[in-house]
């Protein structure tokens, strides 16, 4: 594929679904993915509230699990614990990743990029943090986490954006395992008032332009 013709790109509003939902949903397009027969997809959605933690041996960041307020799922992405609930952006891009580098940390600063773009649209001060994953609106707060995962490069899961979420969702955990830190949102940082769609409709095409960017690179083009 030339760098002048990225792969296309599916977006899709899914709206609110379970979490079992969602990652069912993942699980049938990387399937499709596997078989030969699936566009790259990015799907857009809100979930019910639910912590999530990547498998590892050290889960401190839960705290104790007995005393989560909503359900507790294990899943193959990489990071410690975090919260999703109503008033948050997720974002899931199931992408057969050849096309896009086949480099996980490539495809992470790309997705840390087209978010904060789209802060930036808004007037809300984003940016990385050295060391760390995510976006932040400074060292100290943290406005979107980002965890992935891929199977024989296909990716699955994705990003968490707080666009006006309770975030008292965030205070039964250490989010990502992170001390010292607090969660935000688009609204707590002075963005106009958005539903979790519109914010959907704005951030799309910030990433749609960062994967394009990534599979367009002259690096993946050797």
């Amino acid at each position: 594929m030339s760098p002048s013709s990225p792969p296309p790109l599916l977006v899709r509003w899914v709206g609110r679904l379970s979490f079992a939902q969602g990652l069912a949903l993942q699980e049938s397009l990387v399937a499709s993915h596997l078989a030969g027969d699936a566009p790259d997809t990015l799907l857009l959605l809100e979930h019910d509230p639910v912590y999530t933690i990547g498998r590892t041996l050290d889960r401190s960041s839960l705290g104790d699990p007995a005393l989560l307020p909503a359900p507790l799922v294990e899943i193959g992405r990489g990071g410690q614990a975090t919260w999703h609930g109503p008033g948050q952006l997720v974002g899931y891009p199931i992408l057969n990743l050849a096309r896009y580098g086949q480099d996980l940390h490539h495809y992470l600063r790309a997705l840390e990029a087209a978010l904060i773009g789209g802060c930036h649209a808004l007037n809300v001060p984003a940016q990385r943090q050295p060391g760390q994953t995510g976006v932040w609106a400074s060292p100290h707060r943290k406005l979107a986490s980002i965890g992935v995962g891929a199977r024989r490069w296909i990716s699955m899961h994705g990003f968490a954006l707080n666009v006006a979420p309770d975030l008292q969702g965030f205070a039964a955990i250490t989010p990502c395992g992170i001390p010292n830190i607090a969660m935000t949102s688009l609204s707590r940082e002075g963005a106009p008032p958005l539903t979790v769609e519109a914010a959907a409709a704005h951030f799309a095409p910030f990433l749609a332009a960062a994967l394009a960017s990534l599979a367009s690179s002259p690096q993946h083009h050797a």
